[in-house]
This record gives structure tokens, sequence and C-alpha cells, in this order.
């Protein structure tokens, strides 16, 4: 392996590694699009296990495989990919990148066949962990400034390019992911719970239950308001929305991993 990461639990690319070995005989010989790239680490098992991989990154200089092309492509503009083209696209660490989420999701919808799958890993924005640092000083993490314009502007080098690589500016968590993969075509089809978030799980005990009172006071409060709307409508969508905010996973996982 090019990165030692892929064997560390801590690490998202360990998680990624296991889930793509699972599906090893669904993925041979399929189209694989890998978004961000990065070093490559991901391709590397892609190809491991049977997968056509094409990788794409802003900065293809730092991927290290040799034995495939990794391509520039600004992701927000175009990938250079004909429509339906790939069975499975994996953005992982990417999308907190990315200015306009919705038109990237949208260009992910675009080069996937019908039914393929899109995978896509970020920090956690929704644990509680996060939503206290965000509540305490709009910051990712505790030991975080929030976003600014010395440490989340990245690789700006005019040597190797122009482009500039945005740091974690722009976070999301599930309920916008949700509405941005619908809005593309999308619906989410597995949250997959990895590691527990420790400052979650302090929170846990104090907040959960005004969380969860809370929760479905405004399901209930928002069933019965614009009565254009049909109740069954309201209960589908609304439904979904509170499962996702009530479920202890999601509010405990460390790390966001969503299959689309």
């Amino acid at each position: 392996m090019i990165d030692e990461h892929v064997n560390n639990p801590k690490s998202i690319k360990y998680y990624i590694k296991h889930y793509l070995a699972n599906l090893k005989t669904e993925l041979k010989n399929k189209v694989v699009i890998d978004i961000p790239a990065g070093n490559g680490a991901t391709s590397e098992i892609l190809m491991n296990i049977g997968a056509k991989v094409e990788p794409f990154d802003l900065f293809p200089e730092y991927f290290m495989p040799k034995n495939v092309e990794c391509k520039r492509a600004d992701i927000v503009n175009k990938i250079p990919l004909n429509k339906n083209y790939a069975d499975m696209l994996i953005c992982q660490e990417g999308i907190e990148h990315f200015s306009d989420q919705l038109k990237v999701f949208k260009e992910f919808n675009r080069i996937l066949k019908n039914q393929g799958k899109l995978l896509i890993t970020t920090p956690s924005y929704s644990n509680l962990s996060a939503k206290f640092s965000y509540l305490l000083f709009e910051s990712e993490t505790n030991k975080k400034m929030p976003p600014n314009e010395i440490d989340d502007i990245w690789m700006s080098d005019k040597s190797i390019t122009n482009e500039i690589y945005h740091g974690h500016i722009f976070l999301i968590g599930l309920q916008k992911l949700r509405i941005i993969g619908k809005l593309s075509g999308f619906k989410i089809n597995e949250i997959k719970y990895l590691r527990l978030s420790k400052g979650s799980l302090f929170l846990f005990p104090i907040f959960y239950p005004l969380i969860l009172i809370h929760s479905y006071l405004t399901y209930y409060k928002n069933i019965h308001r614009n009565k254009i709307l049909s109740i069954k409508s309201k209960r589908d969508i609304y439904k979904e929305q509170l499962l996702i905010n009530i479920n202890p996973g999601n509010l405990l996982n460390k790390h966001t991993f969503l299959v689309f």
C-alpha cells in the first residue's frame, strides 16, 4: 500500500478499504471514478480488486501510483467524462472543499449510470461535538479556529497551477447532504457508522433528551402546517429528516460515510 493510513482504524481510508473489499465481486471490471484522488491510495485499492479506476484531481502532481494516469479536473466546473459513463463514483474527503456543492452533485449524477453508486465521505458536521464546536465559535472542532484565509487556502503555488484548493470552508451536515442529493437525483441508500466521537459521547446524555423532544415537536408542528400539501407527502419527507436527526448513530459518528 502506498499509504499506511489504509491500515489505521483512525483514518477514513481504513473504512474505505474494507468497504471496497466487500464489493470485490461487484466491482470487478466496473468503471469507478476516484475524485478527488489525492495521493492515489483509494485508486490503488480499486485496481487491486479488479475495478477499472479513473482518477481525477485538481492537483494530479501528488498522485503516486504509476500504472494509471490521474487527470487534472476542476470538479466544480466539469469532469471530462461522458454522460452515463461510470458504475460508481467515490468522493472521499472532497465535498467539504467545494464551493458549489449542488453543481458538483449534479455533475456526479451526469457521469454515473442509472442505479450507479455515489460514495461520499466527509468530516461529520452532524455529531454532537461538531454541533457544540459550531455553537462556541463556528469552528469544526474546539481545537480549531473557524475557517479563515490563513488556515484554509492551500496549495496556491503558482508554479504548479493557478487553481486554489480550499480547506474545510464548506463543511456540510447530513440534512443538507440529503437535500442536495435529492435535488441532484440521488437518494441516501446507506449511512455507515464508523468510529465513535468521544466528545459527542460525553455530550450525548446532556443534549439527547432535548434533541429528541424538540425534533418530535417540530415534526408534528410542521405536519399540520401548510394545508395545501398532502399529509402523506409531508410525512414521507419530514419523517426521513426526523429519523436522521434523532438517530444516536448520526449524533455520535466521528465521520460521515454515505452511500447514495
